[in-house]
């Protein structure tokens, strides 16, 4: 796992300025390109220190095409994508396939080679989705499952990941616990749908008791600091624990809580969602469900291998496949024992 000085060294930023990006201070003046800098290297640190793990590269080697739902830019301002790309990219320059990004438009050159496989990041419409199966049929979609009945998928286990942290929470006395996140999002093809892991949260809340508050707003940090800004000045009852919807409303809140002179997490313990390198460089670095992105894109790859139409050769799989990557909780200091009850 990246450090601030590791980072320091890489960027060339100072330890303070990295961890200001980090935590999405709002009163810092940076670039997008110095953010995407210390993101970028954050990943890639983290990726080197577990590359001893991998196998052999197989001796099959693919030409795979890599569409993304968020451009560049907005992929800032949730690196969960970011870094889910990033893998994508990484492993396939392990493996030695050829990794070709797509444009908008997901179109090839006319005289482009043909490509073996697409791996889809993010959520796409149907038209969208009928253009990348032009380019292959071979499509594997990474947080997202559109068409079961054609096309491989690999997504995370949400239900466990809200489960986890609801034991975690439970565990140290936590009896009110509250979810920041919006109670509507883009479902699997883009429409307006209820929001999964808030629909998770709520279900298993009322399977076990345990009264739950709902603090709505979009997954973006400056939206979930003002959120929680104003549940905290209403005057109503409040929870000691938030479980956030992603990394980046874990960050909103915290802005929000340290502002509001709350200390985390001995008056209010948060939990963030996707656990991604950046949650362990945070001030108080963050209990977060690990989405595992690099396993997801391993996955995916493995996928494509499989569904691959090669000269000569029969394809080792026709079924489709849906993989569902069991989240796994990372505990660290954000998280504590209900107020009143550490003594």
């Amino acid at each position: 796992m990246a450090t601030l000085k590791e980072l320091a060294d890489r960027t060339g930023y100072s330890t303070a300025t990295i961890s200001r990006i980090l935590s999405g201070d709002p009163s810092l003046s940076v670039t997008p390109e110095a953010r995407r800098k210390v993101l970028e290297e954050a990943g890639r640190l983290n990726y080197t220190a577990t590359r001893s793990r991998r196998g052999r590269a197989p001796k099959v080697r693919l030409r795979l095409g890599l569409a993304e739902m968020l451009t560049p830019e907005q992929q800032l301002d949730d690196p969960y994508y970011l870094y889910l790309s990033g893998f994508v990219r990484q492993n396939c320059q392990d493996q030695k396939y050829a990794c070709i990004p797509l444009d908008v438009g997901y179109a090839l050159p006319p005289d482009a080679a043909p490509l073996d496989g697409v791996a889809a990041v993010g959520i796409f419409t149907a038209e969208e989705i009928d253009a990348l199966a032009a380019l292959s049929p071979n499509l594997v979609f990474l947080d997202s499952s559109p068409f079961e009945s054609r096309f491989d998928s690999v997504v995370l286990g949400y239900e466990l990941g809200i489960s986890l942290a609801l034991e975690h929470l439970t565990e140290l006395g936590h009896r009110r616990i509250g979810f920041v996140g919006p109670e509507h999002k883009l479902d699997d093809r883009r429409c307006l749908a209820p929001e999964v892991r808030r629909q998770y949260f709520r279900s298993l809340t009322d399977r076990r008791g345990i009264p739950s508050v709902f603090i709505d707003c979009p997954m973006e940090t400056a939206a979930a600091s003002q959120a929680v800004r104003d549940r905290l000045s209403a005057g109503s009852p409040l929870p000691t624990a938030l479980i956030c919807a992603n990394e980046e409303t874990a960050v909103g809140a915290l802005l929000a809580l340290r502002e509001a002179g709350w200390s985390v997490p001995e008056e209010m313990s948060v939990v963030s969602f996707n656990d991604t390198p950046r949650s362990a460089l945070l001030d108080p670095p963050l209990t977060s469900i690990a989405a595992h992105e690099e396993e997801m894109a391993r996955a995916a790859l493995r996928l494509l291998a499989e569904r691959a139409v090669l000269p000569g050769k029969a394809p080792l799989r026709t079924l489709p496949l849906k993989v569902v990557v069991p989240p796994t909780l990372t505990v660290r200091s954000s998280s504590g024992p209900a107020f009143g009850q550490n003594g």
